[in-house]
């Protein structure tokens, strides 16, 4: 039987914003971001993530400003972003909010002019051709860590523990968990979780390669975001697009989804999510919130922002002083994190496709937890719906989350619902 790592508790009803902290601001810094915080979470924000932090290789790097993926040093604050200590204020102010704070950790790979390749170039794989430091596949600004030397692994897991000690950061968010050893991760959690008790989110599709869910609490959904892109582009049926959603229930409540329609890969490099799913990004959203796992949100979703952001450049997000949707995530968001029917990976939470006379247009479903239960609709089509309830699970008075208003589906089984649209009620 396989051994697999127990969540932290608060995991199970968190959501996670990532934060592009380049991006976010004109100052683009941590002491410009903090002011920021109060309103995410007033909108319900509950896990702070932050892309990476550390300073950025100039050796071969990208654009005017680089990547901040091409790390030059695990244990420093890039001085574009401000300090070590800004950070730990930030983290502290986090805490006073009651939100959590994860940070991007980049293991597989570093920039050419990290501080190891100079101090221990023994850590690195050595192209045979060229006899330098190995480029990743495809990104000629990395070079490839060695996990087969037992010192790397060591100094790595320390970089990592730095951040915990120092900062008192809450977890990690694994880069291309899935590029590095399954065997560094199994060795890093135990070591970083006895500091403090950590989340977990590995950049892996557990369909994909489900080894890793062994260590991590939470992994991504690429198949269901790639799949669910072609059903609105009308590559796929809805039964394919349901047959995905079965794969991953497959998995069990071991590991955890993150459900998500942009993050800083796709907006910059695939597309907005209105570019990607046109007018079905909304209940793609509320999908991402009300299924089993996590929902996660990128900057600027509740503006809504609608521009892909430069990624090796300076773009900052276009602030407008009126953020849209923020009450459509609000709303969401606190319903996730209050209500017992919505907790990601609880085996007691049940989970039903319902069934109606719109099968080929309508995804319904019901989440409950012993008294508490969510009941969804969204029209997967831009038809105007009539739908007939033929469920007899489905019974009682609900009140409709963004609106408010009282159904006693005892009395009624039918509903109307505008293409593209979405309900969802809270018993």
């Amino acid at each position: 039987m396989i051994k697999r790592f127990t969540p932290v508790a608060w995991a199970h009803d968190t959501n996670i914003y990532e934060v592009n902290l380049r991006q976010y601001t004109p100052e683009g810094t941590i002491n410009a971001f903090i002011p920021q915080m109060e309103r995410l979470q007033a909108m319900g924000v509950k896990t702070l993530w932050f892309m990476p932090i550390t300073p950025i290789s100039q050796k071969n790097r990208k654009g005017s400003l680089g990547s901040y993926y091409a790390c030059s040093d695990y244990v420093s604050v890039s001085a574009e972003f401000g300090t070590l200590e800004d950070f730990k204020e930030l983290v502290k102010k986090a805490h006073g909010l009651g939100m959590k704070v994860i940070i991007d950790w980049v293991a597989n790979h570093t920039g050419w002019d990290h501080v190891w390749t100079k101090e221990h170039p023994e850590y690195y794989e050595i192209d045979e051709t060229t006899k330098d430091f190995k480029a990743a596949s495809g990104m000629d600004d990395i070079i490839v860590l060695d996990f087969k030397n037992p010192d790397l692994r060591k100094a790595m897991i320390d970089a990592m523990a730095f951040w915990v000690n120092e900062c008192d950061i809450d977890g990690f968010r694994c880069d291309l968990a899935f590029w590095v050893e399954l065997d560094l991760w199994k060795e890093a959690r135990p070591v970083l979780d006895a500091i403090k008790p950590l989340f977990w989110l590995g950049e892996f599709d557990e369909l994909d390669t489900p080894e890793y869910g062994e260590t991590f609490d939470a992994s991504y959904s690429w198949t269901w975001m790639h799949k669910s892109e072609d059903y609105y582009k009308g590559k796929m049926s809805p039964d394919d697009l349901y047959s995905v959603l079965k794969r991953y229930d497959d998995l069990g409540d071991s590991t955890m989804r993150a459900w998500f329609t942009t993050n800083h890969d796709e907006n910059s490099w695939n597309g907005t999510e209105y570019e990607k799913y046109g007018n079905m990004a909304a209940a793609l959203a509320v999908f991402s919130a009300t299924w089993n796992g996590i929902p996660l949100l990128y900057s600027g979703q509740e503006l809504p922002n609608k521009k892909r952001l430069e990624f090796f450049e300076k773009d900052t997000i276009q602030w407008i002083g009126e953020n849209k949707l923020e009450d459509f995530y609000t709303k969401l968001l606190q319903l996730h994190s209050d209500n017992p029917a919505l907790r990601g990976g609880d085996p007691s939470v049940m989970t039903f496709r319902l069934k109606t006379n719109q099968p080929g247009k309508l995804f319904a479903f019901l989440r409950r937890k012993e008294n508490d239960e969510v009941l969804v609709f969204l029209n997967l089509s831009a038809d105007h719906l009539h739908i007939d309830i033929l469920d007899g699970r489905i019974s009682g008075v609900y009140s409709e989350v963004f609106s408010d208003q009282i159904t006693d589906f005892s009395a009624t089984a039918s509903l109307e619902l505008k293409g593209w649209s979405y309900l969802v009620y809270k018993k």
